[in-house]
């Protein structure tokens, strides 16, 4: 938001409900989302050229207004605009395809109605469209898919279908045939109407319909029937009307809107963006088969009642509910994006946050288009907008006084890797700090903190690019001079064998003195990250001291005595202790638990656990040994290869200390040609070899920092 307010006429946002539809635009890295947006952006007259992403022009896409992302070529940020189609208001979140952004696309699909999964019509169901899926069955979203890039060499749009069906577990049905592929493609068969559109005009503005070239009937034909059969499944009438031969375009219509709202049809359209052909049905598609706000079911919990489930309901005169689901800080404060459930959220209303209990009132409404705002008086149930200079975090809720409802949070997955950084100057420190609140705050998968034994500052993100993305950040927005250290990597302990303690606290010091006594042993535990259990019998051990041995072993949990990584994986059994009368104390047996670990944990075998990320490479086949000989040197185990028409997909498990710097070398062994996503799987013992050198390193820091 680095350009100044656009002030627009003031207005409501008056549509009616059932004519809106609040999409996301999700997909893989490179499968086209925001040159897809760029275009029904053009075509819906929002905007009045079209930029390409990575375009020679430097002004690059409307949907990517960060200096980081027009250089790079990437979404970093979602971005929220609106834009109407044959009397509907469509409101559209561009998401990142990059694994490092998922929060983006997790806080984006919390909050939409539907989605348009984007698939390249070469790379098909790639590595990160599998997790867009994911995201998307958690959330229940309905989708439509679309097959993009069908004038690249290799296109087959068949193929994803399939990929849909046998990977994805959708029952994807296409809704158009290509006309031509590669170079040769010119336009779309429309199996609904039956008619070939051809998109004319400098910009494929003008949409032709003419019959359906002579070649393509039979198969036309067949495939329409397929889309029937398909569709039939799902409404009595188009069964029937198939069985009399008296089918419409509304019954089919009809009958696959309804399938797609309930996850069990998947539309398929096809075409290619950058080439400006297929945009506009999608668009037919988006506005006919997505659902509108009322055709989705919305909860939100009571938290008067015992957290009991409540349904919402999209009516502009109840009590309000409303979600705030992203942050930004602008020149003129923070910009929080919301959406609103029930109710109507109108200028100058006091509302509550749930969260804390405070009330705020409403100063500024805007609806944002990239980074330009437009201010608005009311927002309406069902629409997506922004409020400024209101304090109030992530995944918080707004609500009137009436009611004391919540919404349920966004999954926030774990950060997987940390960067040390430190500020050169006195200034930069300060810069720094605020940076870190801010994109902590923005960001939930972004971690700061401060390590109590080195005194370095720590941050952590789903990858490098992520932590990259917000040095950089740091740099020009904040003027912050800082020197980025190697990444630490999240590593944990934990035992491997049973072993057996019996300790006795005893400290006396002139008074009542410290005594406790707890016995028992310790073993591991695959499912868990750590479990007490008690069974002292007699009253060895008094009851009421049972929690402070619980929160003494704990606390060890923390920082094990091994390296002092956190300890993972340990079952503790407490079966026998001794108190004394006087001297027994919480704080006696805390201590008496916090000695017994220290002293059995080295006899139970101690073992270093390090993150195994699945990383899943694409690239051409010509390059698959090399590829699978850079993974095998870093220690990783290939999992399969599959191979999909030119390109081939290899999946492995890989060591995330070993990833550091993996995308440079893949860059240079192919030519630029592979590209890689890595994400979080399980954690693993670290091989002795590496364990005893990762200790090394760390008695050596350890003995720096004495």
């Amino acid at each position: 938001m680095n350009k100044i307010l656009a002030e627009v006429k003031k207005k409501s946002m008056k549509t009616d409900i059932k004519h809106v539809r609040n999409i996301g635009i999700s997909a893989h890295i490179d499968s086209g989302k925001t040159t897809l947006t760029e275009r029904i952006l053009f075509y819906t007259k929002r905007i009045h050229a079209i930029h390409d992403v990575r375009g020679k022009d430097g002004v690059g896409a409307t949907m990517d207004s960060m200096e980081l992302e027009k250089e790079r070529g990437i979404t970093i940020a979602s971005a929220a605009t609106y834009c109407q189609w044959q009397n509907h208001e469509i409101n559209i979140i561009d998401t990142p395809g990059h694994v490092d952004f998922t929060i983006e696309v997790e806080r984006a699909l919390r909050v939409l109605d539907g989605a348009v999964l984007v698939l390249c019509s070469v790379g098909g169901v790639q590595s990160q469209s599998i997790t867009v899926d994911q995201q998307m069955k958690r959330y229940k979203v309905p989708c439509i898919a679309f097959v993009n890039k069908c004038d690249r060499v290799g296109a087959n749009p068949d193929r994803v279908i399939r990929q849909l069906r046998d990977r994805l577990g959708h029952n994807a049905i296409a809704m158009q045939l290509p006309i031509g592929l590669e170079a040769n493609h010119e336009g779309v068969v429309d199996l609904v109407s039956m008619t070939a559109c051809y998109f004319d005009g400098p910009n494929g503005e003008i949409v032709r319909e003419e019959p359906i070239p002579d070649d393509l009937i039979d198969l036309a034909t067949e495939k329409r029937e397929e889309l029937i059969d398909a569709a039939s499944m799902f409404s009595d009438d188009l069964m029937e009307a198939a069985l009399e031969d008296t089918i419409t375009e509304d019954l089919i219509i009809s009958a696959i809107r309804k399938a797609t709202l309930i996850r069990e049809l998947t539309p398929v359209f096809i075409g290619s963006a950058y080439k400006n052909k297929g945009v506009q049905p999608l668009l037919d598609g988006i506005t006919q088969l997505l659902p509108c706000p009322l055709d989705i079911q919305n909860e939100a919990l009571d938290l008067d009642q015992d957290e009991t489930p409540v349904s919402l309901v999209s009516d502009p005169d109840k009590p309000l509910v409303a979600l705030a689901f992203k942050l930004e800080e602008g020149p003129y404060g923070q910009l929080s994006y919301i959406r609103v459930y029930q109710g109507t959220l109108s200028k100058g209303d006091t509302i509550i946050n749930v969260r804390n209990e405070k009330k705020v009132k409403v100063g500024r409404l805007i609806r944002m288009h990239a980074n330009q705002m437009e201010e608005i008086d009311t927002i309406r149930p069902g629409y997506i907008g922004a409020l400024f200079g209101i304090d109030c975090a992530s995944g918080d809720t707004f609500v009137d006084r009436d009611i004391n409802y919540t919404m349920t949070s966004m999954y926030v997955p774990d950060p997987v890797i940390s960067l040390a950084i430190s500020p050169n100057d006195h200034q930069s420190e300060i810069s720094m700090a605020k940076a870190l609140n801010r994109f902590s705050k923005e960001d939930p998968t972004f971690k700061t903190y401060v390590n109590d034994e080195t005194g370095e500052t720590l941050i952590s993100g789903m990858g490098e690019l992520h932590l990259d993305v917000y040095i950089e950040r740091m740099r020009r927005e904040y003027k912050v001079a800082l020197t980025a250290g190697a990444p630490k990597v999240a590593y944990r302990e934990t035992i491997t064998k049973r072993a057996d303690f019996n300790y006795i606290h005893k400290k006396q010091t002139g008074g009542a003195g410290q005594f406790g006594r707890v016995a028992g042993y310790i073993e591991p535990v695959s499912d868990e990250p750590f479990i007490f259990e008690n069974q002292v019998t007699g009253g060895a051990i008094p009851t009421q001291f049972i929690p402070a041995c619980q929160k003494g072993f704990e606390k060890c949990m923390e920082k094990g005595p091994l390296l002092r990584f956190p300890v993972t994986g340990i079952k503790v059994v407490l079966n026998d202790g001794a108190s004394h009368s006087v001297d027994s104390s919480e704080m006696a047996f805390q201590a008496a638990a916090v000695g017994a670990f220290k002293e059995v944990y080295h006899k139970a075998a101690p073992v270093i656990h390090e993150p195994i990320m699945k990383v899943v490479v694409e690239t051409p086949t010509e390059f698959q040994g090399t590829v699978m000989g850079t993974l095998n040197q870093r220690r990783g185990m290939i999992v399969g290869t599959q191979d999909e028409g030119p390109m081939c997909v290899i999946e492995a498990q890989v060591p995330l200390a070993e990833m550091f710097g993996y995308s440079t070398l893949l860059r240079s062994s192919t030519q630029g040609k592979a590209q890689f996503t890595m994400e979080f799987a399980t954690y693993r013992q670290v091989p002795k070899n590496i364990a005893d050198e990762i200790i090394r390193k760390v008695q050596e820091e350890n003995k720096h920092v004495a």
